[in-house]
């Protein structure tokens, strides 16, 4: 493939603020919205249930819309400025700022649901129906129902508010600390010095003896930090809990399923569907064994990469080949990722001082988005990359909608990332020249799988046990890692030789405020997005437009109504979920068969 153009790795934001950390114009924003916050809840005040209108309600929405567009701009540009430099104190005080702002904005939010949820059914039917309304009919009446099930709104404002140095502040806190960690490695007789996001990405090496060194060393820095670790996950868990129950839900799936409109019933069917076909990927991980020369797996053996060492990828290759691959799916796509590497989107760079891991975060004010994530040359990485861009294309579609169609939840979000993602491992299978190309692209491709069905399994039962235990009292550092081995051995059926009984501290995804749960969409996501392809395949040239028309209504329905609408199918049986894992399983077969 014939590289054209030279991309640039780093990220450019003053295309939404200048200045940085030290912006003065992000500082004039935020003092415009904090008045024009305070200026919208006086018109709430003023909002009378029993004497409301359409047009009444229409004028506070015409006041909330850009303010929303902006403070998201505001949030997720004060993201990308701790993220890309954890030591930039500049962007921590801002963090801070960025959390009472949305107190702020999150008490005006939760008076308005209030309000509407005083209305009477009958007047409620009747104003939903004023024609400046219809659009964004289901994101209000959303609004309203789950605002039932709150408590007053002067306790819920007081939660919110308290959340900012309690709730959130923990969440914070580990931040701050997991992005001053060090991992050190002697390399030539000298010392280097790893972020945790680096260090990770060392795990893939051929060399069995380096991912074992290495794992054991990150293990050491997590093990340093578990009793605050610890704190940090039982105190979350507990300001859950409390709010749970003051609220009266005693399901803790409760919150986590609402925010994604998805059903109990559609959980349970993915996980027993799951459950049910786990065999072939217990022999996938059997046979890479034997292949590595191993009896079993042990937990850093997973990523390894079969034969030698893997040729590194330069930055601008990768991007080049995400295109590439787009286009032959979706012509949009590929336009909107070439758009993203020419117009600096994407924070890319390998060096130390950055936040592990990787996110896209959206500009709906600007129409822009932003990548961010630490490239180092392997199939994995151009793999991350295709699935933010698979997030940012997401957005795109999104942009022209009413930002109150645009609140996607995360299972939906996830499927366009893990579809994207899948375009790329899916063109790399096909065209491999070899059987022994063939055989390591048919690795990875299963991986995936086994991330999905597997590890992402083990994060669901641990929080399930943790979140029980949790309801009698803290629970210990001993006890935790407990929990993350039981889990871990029943999600890779007892597959492996040695776990990660730290993973409950190294996974930044349990320690995150916004999203409890944040696990089981992944795999909604990945087989969601499985279904989709197979409808690509099918579809041809008309999929792009039936695609994107898809996306464009994740932020204004369930998603079983999403299922049955565009794809026609019951996500609450197990046929539909049992369709999808069926694909991985013929490349598992495949697998196997080549390496006999």
């Amino acid at each position: 493939m014939e590289v054209t153009e030279e991309y640039i790795p780093t990220w450019d934001l003053d295309q939404i603020f200048t200045g940085g950390s030290k912006s003065g114009e992000l500082r004039d924003t935020m003092s415009a919205l904090t008045q024009e916050i305070a200026s919208v809840k006086d018109e709430i005040d003023r909002f009378h249930p029993s004497s409301a209108t359409g047009m009444k309600l229409v004028s506070i929405i015409e006041q909330l819309t850009p303010i929303r567009k902006r403070l998201r701009d505001v949030f997720a540009y004060i993201s990308c400025l701790s993220a890309q430099d954890v030591d930039d104190s500049n962007a921590a005080v801002l963090v801070a700022k960025r959390g009472d702002l949305s107190a702020k904005m999150g008490a005006v939010g939760t008076k308005l649901d209030q309000k509407l949820k005083e209305i009477d059914d009958a007047s409620w039917e009747k104003m939903i129906k004023t024609p400046e309304l219809e659009e964004i009919a289901f994101a209000l009446t959303e609004a309203r129902r789950e605002a039932k099930e709150l408590l007053p709104s002067d306790q819920e404002i007081l939660i919110n508010d308290l959340a900012v140095d309690g709730y959130h502040a923990w969440n914070q806190m580990y931040e701050t600390v997991v992005g001053s960690m060090k991992v050190n490695v002697e390399e030539n007789g000298k010392t280097k010095h790893y972020s945790m996001g680096q260090a990770s990405n060392q795990m893939s090496s051929a060399e069995r003896r380096k991912r074992k060194n290495m794992f054991e060393k990150i293990q050491n820095e997590w093990q340093k930090n578990a009793s605050l670790f610890g704190q940090t996950l039982n105190h979350l868990a507990g300001f859950r809990l409390q709010m749970y129950q003051h609220r009266g839900w005693d399901d803790v799936l409760k919150e986590p399923l609402t925010n994604n409109r998805m059903q109990q019933a559609t959980l349970d069917a993915m996980w027993a569907a799951i459950e049910q076909n786990k065999a072939p990927f217990v022999a996938f991980l059997n046979r890479k064994a034997k292949l590595l020369g191993l009896e079993k797996l042990s937990t850093f053996d997973i990523g390894a990469p079969l034969g030698k060492n893997e040729t590194k990828v330069s930055f601008t290759s990768g991007a080049h080949l995400i295109v590439e691959q787009f286009k032959q799916f979706s012509p949009k796509m590929a336009d909107f990722a070439k758009m993203a590497f020419e117009n600096r989107w994407i924070e890319a760079e390998d060096r130390a001082g950055k936040r592990p891991g990787g996110f896209c975060t959206s500009f709906p004010n600007k129409k822009q988005t932003r990548i961010f994530m630490t490239f180092s040359g392997s199939k994995s990485n151009i793999a991350t990359l295709a699935h933010e861009l698979g997030h940012g294309f997401h957005q795109h579609v999104m942009n022209d909608l009413h930002i109150m169609n645009q609140g996607y939840a995360m299972n939906v979000a996830e499927t366009a990332s893990t579809f994207a993602e899948m375009i790329l491992a899916d063109a790399a299978v096909k065209q491999a020249g070899t059987k022994e190309e063939k055989v390591v692209l048919l690795e990875d491709k299963v991986r995936r799988g086994i991330t999905f069905f597997m590890n992402i399994h083990a994060r669901f039962l641990f929080e399930l046990k943790f979140y029980e235990e949790r309801k009698l009292g803290m629970v210990p550092v001993d006890k935790l890692n407990e929990l993350m081995l039981e889990a871990q051995k029943e999600a890779y059926c007892d597959a492996l030789d040695e776990y990660d009984p730290m993973f409950w501290a190294s996974k930044l995804h349990f320690h995150k405020t916004g999203t409890p749960f944040y696990n089981f969409p992944y795999t909604f996501g990945y087989l969601f997005s499985l279904g989709i392809y197979a409808h690509a395949l099918e579809q041809g040239s008309e999929f792009e437009d039936a695609y994107i028309a898809l996306l464009q209504d994740t932020g204004r329905m369930k998603v079983e109504d999403l299922a049955k609408k565009h794809l026609n199918v019951d996500l609450t049986k197990t046929d539909f979920w049992e369709k999808a894992i069926q694909l991985c399983v013929e490349d598992v077969e495949e697998f196997l068969k080549l390496t006999e």
